[in-house]
């Protein structure tokens, strides 16, 4: 239904995830045998749960416990990983600079050279380790290593923007990336991202992507939508990029999965995301609280050392616990975002879902007081659901 904002100007009404609720239907199970795998480039994970491509978020001891986890780990290529050979001492400037001199800090840390050595070297780190290796680059950072990605042994390539699309126009002196001749030449599965529309979510299935990233501007770190006025609530661009999912498969047989990125906290979050019809999520600010991330209680955004337009910030998260803790428990705060496995289990049980594809299809309702009804108490005296 369109809403007039004025005359000549019609609007669509979205939701976000936290203006829903997954309401149960008349069978329950055991949150034992919910079963949570999935599967992205022909990678089967026991937790659909991925953490995103943040420098406080993975490094390659974090890419490695995340796989030890069933979950997984995105290594940023443009990040501090691989333009310094040691990034301990620069991460240490990054959590401990003040918040009017962050900005100009990051951009010129993030002057520094990127080293094809240095990707190479923490690819095969992860490797060695055992870990499954996925990196992310820009598209422009796609072209100049894609070769060198491959050739070291990653996994999987997540190719991401704030916007993607295959209807790219650049000026006449800049060659754009080609998408689906990336796709076809790249000999490992390429995820790409983000987007937060049917059409463009069912253009970049049919250029070749093994994996789709929805999500423009919902990350806790992230200022697009501030700064750019650009967005699609989360509950809103899930549902319609699975419906291009779904009619992609229905055409070709190909199935590929959806991947909400940002703005998701805890076991809730996740699992409305599911039921809007993510096979998936990528999240990094939950991540960024465990004792082994490299953010030092720190996380912020990709698009942060842009030397134009920052479009990210850097928050404090704090430590709340171990990896092991945050994934599969057992939980030490009461705020949802404590093992997150076990809370997508029990959802699942409640709700009488007994896979992702059945996770999918429970009912979601509108309700925006989901979250606020009958918590005064919580929100008063910032405990649980009121922090």
């Amino acid at each position: 239904m369109n809403i007039q904002i004025g005359r000549g100007k019609t609007a669509r009404r979205a939701y976000g995830i936290d203006e829903i609720a997954l309401a149960p239907g008349t069978r329950t199970l055991d949150p034992k045998l919910a079963d949570t795998r999935w599967h992205i480039g022909g990678i089967e994970r026991e937790i659909p749960i991925i953490a995103s491509a943040m420098d406080g978020v993975v490094d390659v001891r974090m890419a490695v416990l995340l796989s030890q986890q069933g979950a997984l780990g995105v290594l940023n290529l443009e990040g501090v990983q691989t333009r310094y050979a040691d990034p301990d001492p620069i991460l240490d400037r990054i959590t401990q600079v003040g918040t009017t001199e962050f900005v100009p800090l990051m951009q010129e840390l993030y002057a520094e050279p990127i080293k094809p050595e240095l990707i190479q070297q923490r690819i095969q780190e992860i490797k060695q380790q055992g870990g499954i290796c996925a990196v992310s680059g820009t598209p422009a950072a796609a072209m100049r290593f894609g070769s060198v990605v491959a050739e070291a042994g990653a996994d999987l390539f997540f190719v991401q923007a704030t916007v993607v699309s295959t209807a790219h126009l650049s000026p006449e002196s800049i060659t754009p990336l080609d998408l689906a001749q990336f796709c076809q030449e790249m000999p490992i599965p390429v995820i790409l991202g983000n987007c937060v529309t049917y059409e463009v979510a069912l253009n970049l299935m049919k250029a070749g992507a093994a994996g789709i990233l929805v999500g423009i501007g919902p990350g806790a770190a992230c200022t697009s939508r501030g700064v750019l006025g650009v967005g699609v609530p989360q509950a809103t661009a899930i549902a319609d990029c699975a419906a291009a999912r779904d009619e992609h498969y229905q055409e070709t047989g190909n199935y590929v999965p959806i991947i909400a990125d940002g703005g998701l906290v805890t076991g809730g979050d996740v699992c409305k995301c599911i039921a809007c019809g993510a096979d998936g999520v990528m999240i990094g600010s939950p991540f960024a609280r465990a004792k082994e991330a490299p953010g030092r209680g720190y996380h912020w955004g990709m698009a942060t050392p842009s030397p134009i337009l920052p479009r990210g910030t850097r928050i404090q998260v704090g430590t709340t616990g171990t990896l092991e803790q945050i994934l599969r428990g057992p939980a030490q705060l009461d705020d949802g975002t404590h093992n997150l496995l076990g809370a997508l289990q029990t959802s699942m049980g409640t709700l009488g879902a007994k896979n992702i594809k059945e996770m999918q299809q429970v009912e979601v309702i509108i309700a925006p007081s989901l979250l606020t009804e009958g918590k005064v108490y919580q929100k008063a005296q910032q405990l649980g659901m009121g922090k």
